[in-house]
């Protein structure tokens, strides 16, 4: 991120405002975006706090400045919820925010459960539970969303789509859209070949047309049908190669699935390099709030060929869509449109001129900050901080464990996932 700050406003005479960040998980773009907000945050003068299991992110908060509680959450509700909360509540009173930034599904439901509206409370889904899952599964996560509605003061959709899905299902929230942005001057373009040439994965690659994919290992981002699609884009352009970036509870079977000219990468620190050596990013995601993964790839001046499914479409511009959007769960599709592109160079690189533009003029991540800035100094400013004793310290403890105990089994036998 650039050195310019981003001007809120929030702190009041002789006091930096507090927030505390929760988050659960602590990988993949909800990671990322979590670290883009913290960065703005320190840089303009916050205190800011982030609630997290031990992690990568956990040791990237504090090399930023960042105080860092450690949250010992899994990924999903299952029956360690109750302890989970009573930790964060325990967490919250002692760090006495003005405000608390829960992100995504878990740290939505501990994080709700856990403070009930008696600090100033911003939930930010990145992508609804209830997407996520199927059957009675799905039918009680919608149930928790909509209860728990009332004890979010804003709920933070990082799209249109997200935001009316929410609507659409009943989910009675005081809504604010704020697309996700990432940072212009990390994510750039460059030279395909100096690039490959300085990943050992690539460096035999040469002039390969390439195809990545950058995203966690699992259902919702999609990776099997981009295998399945493979084959029939190998036929149309026989020398192209495949990277799979990322891992996830998927990798085994999509690594048997996988035939010889799929590279799996792995983890990365830093996804940029990835998107530059690319002749073509690929997203093939079944569902999305708004995938970072698309908006760092166009970035770096690639094309981006994504599914046409809620947030995935919303970020690209609309001269792209013709170009770019594919049906979910498609391989026929989505071979012919990757096969098109990697067949027509001039047609990717007037796309990707096209995608950085849209990018710098709608997605810098500096805005992104400066609009969750605006947020919460609406909250702050509608309720003062806290000062004498935490609420949290004093009222409803015995009946936010009871409250934590209903909810835990009977409504979530079955894994919500992130």
């Amino acid at each position: 991120m650039s050195e310019e700050t981003v001007p809120t406003d929030l702190t009041p005479p002789g006091r930096r405002p507090h927030v505390l960040h929760l988050t659960q998980p602590v990988d993949g773009g909800v990671a990322r975006v979590v670290t883009d907000l913290v960065r703005a945050q320190l840089a303009d003068g916050m205190d800011v706090t982030a609630a997290c299991p031990g992690s990568p992110l956990a040791t990237r908060l504090r090399s930023l400045g960042a105080h860092v509680r450690t949250w010992d959450a899994t990924r999903s509700p299952g029956p360690s919820l109750a302890r989970e909360v009573r930790q964060l509540k325990r967490i919250v009173a002692e760090v006495r925010p003005d405000l608390v930034h829960a992100h995504s599904a878990k740290a939505g439901l501990a994080g709700r459960l856990a403070v009930r509206g008696r600090v100033p409370t911003v939930f930010q889904p990145h992508a609804w539970s209830f997407e996520a899952v199927g059957g009675s599964t799905a039918a009680l996560a919608l149930r928790w969303e909509r209860w728990a509605a009332r004890w979010a003061s804003r709920v933070i959709c990082v799209s249109e789509a997200e935001r009316a899905t929410g609507v659409d299902a009943g989910v009675r929230g005081r809504w604010i859209v704020v697309p996700n942005g990432i940072d212009p001057e990390r994510f750039r373009p460059a030279d395909a070949g100096p690039v490959r040439a300085r990943l050992p994965q690539l460096s035999t690659l040469d002039d390969a047309p390439l195809v990545v994919c950058v995203g966690r290992l699992c259902r919702q981002k999609g990776q099997d049908v981009l295998l399945r699609a493979w084959d029939a884009v190998r036929r149309q352009v026989p020398g192209a190669r495949l990277v799979l970036v990322g891992d996830g509870p998927d990798r085994d079977r999509l690594r048997a699935a996988a035939p010889r000219s799929v590279v799996f990468a792995g983890a990365v620190a830093d996804a940029a390099p990835w998107y530059q050596a690319a002749d073509l990013v690929v997203l093939p995601s079944r569902w999305e709030g708004m995938a970072l993964a698309p908006l760092e790839a166009m970035a770096c001046a690639r094309p981006v060929v994504v599914t046409d499914v809620d947030g995935a479409r919303e970020s690209l511009p609309p001269s792209l869509a013709g170009h770019c959007l594919v049906p979910p769960e498609d391989p026929r599709a989505l071979a012919r449109t990757v096969a098109a592109l990697l067949l027509d160079p001039p047609l990717r690189a007037s796309l990707g001129d096209r995608a950085r533009r849209h990018v710098l003029s709608l997605h810098d991540v500096r805005h992104t900050a400066r609009a969750v800035a605006g947020v919460y100094r609406d909250l702050l400013g509608a309720r003062p901080a806290v000062t004498g004793a935490h609420p949290l310290r004093t009222a409803g403890g015995a009946e936010a464990d009871r409250t934590t105990q209903r909810v835990e089994y009977s409504e979530h036998r079955e894994s919500i996932h992130s």
